[in-house]
């Protein structure tokens, strides 16, 4: 399997809120960073256990959803809609992707995420995330940008 296809398999196991196939593609030694807080979740069994833990995840069915991903070996889209993840790029080559996308929290609100992955053996090794709400323009900047889509 290529390191694409991991990161596939990966998209769609987060899709399916299939923990299994995540632990598959997950290396033994794997470290996910929130740069954010601060914290390292150290482990594949430490992983599944903050993915499978998260407060009101099932009670509001917000379990993750990722479109198919679409494109050639540099650029990626995926098609996604709906509650949960969506990815919007997924870019990279060799050992290194960049994931960017939204997340719909069980509150309603919906942020932001970039996530960086590099897989070492032929599974994701390290990630780190980024999480970032949406916020309004400043005005001042009005007459040097074009307006786009929010949350886009």
């Amino acid at each position: 399997m290529t390191n694409l296809q991991v990161v596939q398999r990966y998209a769609k196991a987060l899709a399916d809120d299939d923990f299994d196939a995540q632990a598959e593609v997950v290396h033994d030694d794997y470290v996910l960073e929130y740069p954010q807080s601060g914290e390292r979740i150290v482990g594949r069994a430490n992983r599944r256990a903050v993915t499978e833990n998260y407060p009101g995840r099932e009670e509001a069915g917000t379990t993750p959803v990722i479109g198919r991903i679409i494109g050639t070996d540099d650029q990626f889209v995926g098609n996604a809609s709906g509650l949960g993840w969506g990815v919007l790029h997924l870019a990279g080559s060799g050992d290194d992707f960049q994931l960017t996308g939204t997340i719909a929290y069980p509150d309603g609100q919906n942020w932001h995420l970039v996530a960086l992955l590099t897989l070492r053996g032929g599974k994701i090794w390290r990630e780190t995330q980024y999480f970032a709400p949406p916020f309004e323009p400043a005005s001042w900047r009005a007459p040097f940008v074009e307006a786009g889509q929010a949350g886009s």
